[in-house]
């Protein structure tokens, strides 16, 4: 019998910890992404977290990141305890990207004045890094957070091959490389070449208890005489396929007539017409639909969630889909298609059901049974916390930075 996703990772920390006591050395660590707090996706959100916590814990932490909006502040500042040096960017957006002709030049003394780099993927600048910390002497750990998924378009895929080839450059340099899982690094086109190098680390899931009382009115206000509330959390792009659960609404309506479902996310986003394309199917359900908008309270967000019967993601790709974990916390059961990566957090705490990714149906099915059994999915918040500890993730980047950065001092 195989070791489950769970396993995987206690014992990736295991061996973290034997290749390298953590010493009381203070780091000076360099992070390097595209998008950075006040921006919100599952990325931002993680590598905030990790960030932060490092910063708590004693080491100087620097964020370099893009400039993406004029209300941003120029260059650096200090945002809880994080120093983030934000470049200019012209206005020309490559796909989710962005050019920054300053990058060099800032990247290379930021580098020389760190002791260890990591990288945030995807993203444009890998390549470049990776060979500015190798002219430093420093050492790159990485984290994917993703193989990229584009809409079709020849464009698209000349995004998407550069894009890899750029990834592969850096991993062949990288020290190491760090994935959400072992089942998606084992099925990841990024990762795969490289597993020798790749340590699986749970993201950073960090969500404060639902406001049981101000769940109990978000509910009365989304629920139709009563009946069933089923949650979305994520931007409405095809990868996500938020498509899907609306069309799974005709299995469910066969159950549960007046259900409900809240899409918490943003639905019109620039960089792809998704929104656009739905609007007849958007139409045809329009009194079933409610949606928010892009939401950054997390206080709202477990509040949101605890309002819910079941939380419902029906992505073609996920490469794990922290939105789970924090649903779980919540005490929502999850519906989650099974997808290599995104099936992991169902998998290791049994609080939901996986749905053949792709098929409305099987995503209804799932949905009607979580509702019509929840109290048979539902775990104790204890339970989730400890198998998605954050102390433990943290832990383990510590862990892995310290272990580089140490060999370069040596």
């Amino acid at each position: 019998m195989g070791s489950s996703p769970s396993d995987d990772v206690r014992a990736a920390a295991d061996r973290i910890e034997r290749e390298g006591q953590p010493s009381s050395d203070k780091l000076r660590i360099l992070m390097c992404l595209l998008y950075y707090v006040p921006h919100r996706t599952g990325l931002t959100i993680h590598v905030q977290r990790v960030a932060e916590e490092l910063a708590r814990r004693g080491h100087t932490v620097t964020v370099l990141t893009a400039r993406y909006k004029l209300s941003l502040p120029r260059d650096d500042e200090m945002y809880n305890g994080v120093r983030v040096v934000r470049l200019w960017t012209p206005p020309i957006p490559i796909s989710r990207g962005m050019v920054m002709p300053a990058y060099p030049w800032a990247a290379l003394g930021l580098i020389l004045q760190h002791d260890v780099v990591s990288i945030h993927t995807p993203m444009l600048e890998t390549a470049l890094v990776s060979v500015l910390a190798g002219i430093a002497g420093r050492q790159v750990v990485a984290t994917h957070h993703g193989d990229l998924v584009l809409p079709k378009g020849v464009f698209n895929r000349f995004i998407a091959w550069t894009m890899f080839a750029l990834f592969r450059f850096m991993a062949r340099r990288a020290a190491r490389l760090i994935a959400y899982s072992q089942d998606y690094a084992e099925h990841s086109y990024y990762l795969k070449p490289f597993m020798e190098k790749v340590t699986p680390i749970y993201p950073p899931i960090h969500m404060p208890h639902p406001n049981l009382e101000h769940a109990r009115e978000l509910r009365a206000r989304w629920s139709h005489q009563g009946g069933p509330v089923i949650g979305f959390s994520g931007r409405f792009v095809e990868e996500k396929r938020p498509d899907l659960l609306i069309q799974a609404l005709a299995v469910i309506n066969q159950s549960y007539p007046n259900a409900r479902i809240v899409f918490a996310g943003e639905y019109d986003i620039p960089y792809e017409n998704t929104w656009e394309r739905h609007q007849d199917l958007v139409n045809r359900y329009r009194d079933q639909l409610i949606f928010l908008g892009l939401v950054d309270d997390m206080q709202f967000m477990a509040d949101f969630y605890a309002a819910c019967d079941v939380l419902a993601l029906t992505s073609d790709t996920e490469c794990f889909a922290l939105v789970q974990v924090e649903a779980m916390l919540s005490g929502t059961p999850v519906v989650m298609t099974n997808t290599p990566g995104g099936r992991v957090p169902v998998q290791v705490t049994g609080m939901g059901r996986l749905a053949q990714a792709g098929d409305w149906r099987s995503i209804g099915e799932a949905v009607v049974d979580v509702i019509r059994n929840r109290e048979q999915y539902i775990k104790p918040r204890a339970f989730i916390e400890e198998q998605f500890s954050f102390q433990r993730t943290v832990d383990q980047y510590e862990a892995i930075l310290r272990q580089y950065a140490r060999r370069r001092r040596g």
